[in-house]
């Protein structure tokens, strides 16, 4: 699989993710199933959006490598959500996820 070249700027690397004009939202789902959050396609949560869409369809799922791909797109951001816990969810999230038994599925909405 040929991925994008990312650079360290999340601008430039959101413009290499295909547009997700259509989708309202995504639902992250654990192993069980279980809703465990929501991204919609908003002002403030439209990158994530496109970020987690892009890594699910590329990946299969937001697994450990796919969270370490993520962590790469969102570049700059990532530097920020490490000095800055919680200001940052979306990032956040990619990090906690270490294991396979932690991966989570992605539901378009």
């Amino acid at each position: 699989m040929q991925l994008p070249n990312f650079s360290d700027k999340f601008s430039d690397n959101l413009a290499l993710l295909p547009a997700m004009e259509t989708v309202a939202a995504i639902e992250l789902l654990d192993q069980s199933g279980t809703p465990v959050a929501k991204i919609e396609n908003k002002p403030g949560q439209a990158g994530s959006l496109r970020v987690y869409g892009w890594l699910a369809d590329t990946l299969g799922a937001i697994t450990p490598e796919a969270a370490e791909l993520g962590l790469k797109i969102y570049a700059e951001h990532t530097q920020d959500a490490r000095a800055n816990p919680g200001k940052h969810p979306n990032i956040d999230r990619l990090f906690n996820i270490k294991t396979a038994d932690q991966t989570l599925q992605v539901k378009a909405l």
